[in-house]
């Protein structure tokens, strides 16, 4: 909640939160008290929120799923992120008026797909982060609905059902009391140790990142051109004060933008706060952004 209205307070429009249960890869996982105070305080600011229910869900959680759908309508959500079939069928099916924003984490790769879901009452996308600008410029162009692209945060690359940690630490003989986000694990390619992927276990099992978070601030101008209406900035692992600041800077990027007054020199004073603030054991590049599309198989 506090890291919350230090990031309204510093310029975002939108809020991202949700519960373990029915949502992945969250920064803190909401009980229903706790997004009820949050909810309220989002729209009490004037901004609005997207409710993560973008889990994978098995058979004995997705009847879960219309309850929490009703919970989030009465509290007048402004918008839910959601990826499996069943759990958007169940959204239409109960007709629950929550505008939904499609993600389908890397799957989402293409105009055909999104349009797809767009036909099916999806008001939004999430665009894959591997997707690169020389494909974004054609995608943009024929997309049906507004999309979602990662400027700020970790990139998640892989997930697995199963707790992967646990596992190995089990095979190797070697206990450990935590696996979870805050013990800060990494793992290594065979032969690669410049390679340092975050990983960590949760309700929905072992999610990979790769090496290096992603921070756009030098091409925001292209992701301006572009037209892409939500700037996704994921504080998965940068936390509190550290992240409002990286917000903000990329929050007064958007507000240059507009006007036309952003340069080359507000660009390195922003790109300084990110460095500044991204956490020591974190680096970060353009990820995709700037690769050759033929490069990307």
């Amino acid at each position: 909640m506090e890291q919350a209205e230090m990031v309204m307070k510093a310029g975002a429009d939108w809020i991202y939160a949700g519960e373990d249960e029915f949502g992945l890869r969250l920064p803190h996982s909401f009980d229903r008290d706790e997004l009820t105070d949050l909810i309220q305080a989002v729209h009490a600011q004037g901004k609005k929120i997207v409710v993560a229910v973008n889990a994978i869900f098995h058979n004995d959680r997705i009847v879960k799923v219309a309850d929490y759908l009703q919970f989030l309508t009465d509290l007048q959500v402004d918008m839910v992120s959601i990826g499996d079939p069943g759990a958007i069928h169940l959204l239409q099916q109960n007709h629950f008026p929550l505008p939904y924003l499609y993600d389908g984490a890397d799957l989402v790769t293409s105009a055909r797909q999104i349009n797809f879901w767009a036909n099916h009452g999806a008001v939004a996308a999430q665009v894959a982060a591997e997707v690169p600008y020389g494909e974004l410029k054609s995608l943009q162009q024929h997309v049906q609905v507004p999309i979602s692209y990662l400027v700020y945060g970790a990139s998640a690359i892989h997930q697995s059902g199963r707790p992967l940690l646990d596992n190995y630490f089990s095979f190797v003989q070697k206990h450990q009391e935590r696996t979870d986000r805050q013990r800060g694990l990494f793992i290594s390619a065979p032969h690669k140790p410049d390679t340092h992927y975050s990983i960590y276990e949760d309700r929905n099992g072992t999610h990979v990142f790769a090496t290096n978070d992603v921070n756009l601030m030098p091409e925001l101008t292209k992701v301006h051109e572009l037209g892409i209406q939500y700037w996704k900035m994921d504080g998965l692992f940068v936390h509190g004060q550290q992240f409002a600041q990286i917000v903000a800077a990329f929050a007064h990027a958007r507000d240059a933008l507009a006007k036309g007054t952003w340069t080359a020199e507000l660009a390195a004073d922003g790109q300084r706060i990110v460095t500044d603030n991204t956490p020591v054991n974190r680096e970060t590049d353009t990820g995709f952004f700037d690769i050759d599309p033929e490069s990307v198989k």
